[in-house]
């Protein structure tokens, strides 16, 4: 499993993401007006935006400020013009990263991005040095105590879909084509799975091992890039031992 997938997985069992509702309400809510504007207001012929709403439904958003955030990207209400703009960088020890953004102002998206570069550890890189690294993918996980069979377990995720399983850790973790990741997630719940963490995800086709000081300002970059508004994901291409992940997140 990458460093990126570890990072995520240990902070939704941390419970560390986004550590204000209303932040994380915020990402959501960029990301359903976003989504609904690129790709319709139907959840059921727009995958981004059902990603979305079973996000929102998660973090107990209420059903009327997820139809509010729907109209507003569909053009049904009026509301704030959000532009998507993917920055590049790199960390310590050159590890590669992907910053992700939904933004009402370019300008100021664009600066805070770079400030944050500056002031830990990292460098902004140019359009194309870093996104050739990263492969875009479908994400899920399943937590091992809903496993009693691995074999039909696995069967199920190949059978529909699944490129790669990595039992390794818990939860278990799946990853998928784009194209195929709401198959895959739909046939797992037949099967009496429940898959959470369904998210489009930026994997790195390489890694970088990292550990010690370098880790520790790696993660801490990742931290405060995430702890702003207008950044919905950092995806980056490092690699480090779990001990030490968790180690290093719990003075984050």
């Amino acid at each position: 499993m990458s460093g990126h997938n570890k990072w995520a997985n240990i902070k939704h069992r941390k419970g560390a993401q986004d550590k204000k509702r209303s932040a994380l309400f915020n990402k959501i809510i960029r990301e359903l007006t976003v989504s609904a504007r690129e790709g319709g207001g139907d959840p059921d012929s727009n995958p981004r935006l059902r990603v979305a709403m079973d996000k929102a439904r998660d973090a107990n958003m209420p059903k009327d400020t997820i139809e509010k955030a729907v109209k507003r990207g569909t053009g049904e209400l009026e509301g704030v013009e959000y532009v998507e703009i993917t920055y590049e960088g790199y960390g310590s020890a050159g590890v590669a990263m992907l910053v992700t953004t939904v933004s009402d102002n370019k300008n100021r998206t664009a600066q805070e991005i770079r400030h944050v570069f500056s002031k830990y550890n990292g460098n902004m890189a140019e359009s194309g040095s870093v996104a050739w690294i990263f492969e875009k993918k479908g994400s899920m996980t399943v937590s091992k105590e809903q496993i009693a069979d691995v074999d039909e377990f696995m069967m199920t995720a190949i059978d529909s879909g699944a490129e790669d399983i990595d039992d390794s850790g818990d939860p278990v973790s799946i990853i998928t084509a784009p194209e195929d990741m709401m198959q895959v997630a739909d046939a797992l719940k037949e099967a009496g799975y429940i898959p959470k963490d369904i998210e489009f995800s930026y994997l790195p086709k390489n890694t970088v091992a990292i550990e010690g000081r370098d880790a520790e300002k790696v993660l801490n970059l990742i931290s405060k890039l995430e702890d702003l508004d207008d950044v919905q994901n950092v995806y980056a291409n490092f690699d480090i031992d779990d001990a030490e992940m968790e180690r290093i997140m719990e003075t984050l």
